[in-house]
């Protein structure tokens, strides 16, 4: 479905930021109740759920609604698309291909980033013959999803050995059956991504495994995904648009000062999800630079990688016209 800054009517502001009281008055005028529906991803949370755990949006009329569970990237920016949520969340890559295909949407901050201590890592069984990327040809993998940031990291990862993108088989498993589905070896390998720390953590507890790559060694120090928001809603709400991203921004900081803290309140959410909260004790952050900055090439570089593989038509897109900065992007 295409989504059009014209053909959108946006039911609320989002509002978020410095408390109400600090405010201008135009942002505050802005800070009318509003219920802002969302996605979860099982095992895991988003800074803007973490900034509403701390109570970081009291005062400012928000409330966050968790509407169900996204089995990927794509599925949640489908919801957003077909205005059955406020925001979306996915990888890069899906983002982009989302608004390359005519969505309008805008990359609001990074939900995740990837560095030395938050990565997405691809284990075998402890006898697997599997040593190497190269030896992934041919393999089972399995993803949460299709089309997005694991997808994404096996295929260039063959690439980096010579392989075609399409070498390896990917099956998508939920990821609660992660670790049942590899130790019972329906699949050879067992992708398990940064959002999912908490399996990953489990899963090598519990022994038997060993990780062949990650996806720092192939992409490097880079965003993982964004958070995703309406154009329009930005337009008609700079302020409120401004407000959500400094506030989920904070709690990402604050969970970095404060990591032993912030695994407590993860184990909270999980535990009113009805999920095991035991498990946020594998809780490694949300990799994100101070402020949750983007930069250019949290984009370009998947931008170059589509256009080199004739997914994206060259200099269709640019960094600028995807992410959100205040003061400084011009949102038409």
């Amino acid at each position: 479905m295409t989504i059009t800054r014209r053909s959108l009517l946006l039911r609320a502001p989002i509002a978020a930021g410095i408390i109400a009281a600090g405010l201008p008055a135009i942002a505050r005028s802005q800070a009318a109740s509003v219920k802002i529906r969302y996605l979860a991803g099982r095992g895991g949370i988003s800074p803007h759920e973490l900034a509403d755990a701390l109570g970081y949006f009291e005062g400012l009329g928000i409330e966050l609604e968790n509407v169900g569970y996204a089995g990927g990237g794509p599925e949640s920016l489908f919801a957003l698309a077909s205005g059955s949520v406020d925001l979306g969340s996915a990888a890069t890559p899906a983002v982009i291909n989302s608004i390359a295909g005519g969505n309008d949407f805008v990359a609001a901050y990074p939900s995740n980033g990837i560095n030395k201590d938050v990565k997405s890592v691809f284990y075998v069984l402890e006898d697997s013959p599997i040593k190497s990327i190269a030896d992934i040809a041919g393999k089972t993998i399995s993803v949460n999803t299709l089309g997005a940031h694991l997808d994404y990291t096996v295929r260039e990862a063959l690439h980096s050995v010579g392989l075609p993108p399409d070498a390896a088989k990917l099956v998508v498993v939920p990821g609660p059956q992660l670790e049942q589905t590899l130790r019972s070896r329906q699949v050879d390998v067992a992708g398990l991504g940064y959002w999912q720390a908490t399996f990953a953590g489990a899963l090598v507890s519990n022994g038997g495994v060993r990780g062949v790559f990650n996806d720092t060694d192939v992409l490097g120090e880079i965003a993982g995904g964004f958070v995703v928001l309406r154009r329009d809603f930005i337009a008609a709400n700079p302020d409120a648009a401004r407000n959500f991203v400094e506030q989920s921004a904070r709690a990402a900081d604050w969970s970095r000062q404060n990591p032993d803290e912030a695994r407590k309140v993860v184990a909270d959410v999980l535990n009113k999800r009805g999920e095991n909260g035991d498990l946020a004790r594998y809780w490694t952050g949300f990799g994100l630079r101070e402020k949750a900055v983007a930069t250019d090439h949290d984009v370009d570089f998947w931008v170059s990688i589509l256009e080199r593989d004739g997914r994206l038509p060259k200099r269709k897109l640019k960094a600028a016209d995807i992410l959100y900065r205040p003061g400084e992007t011009k949102i038409n």
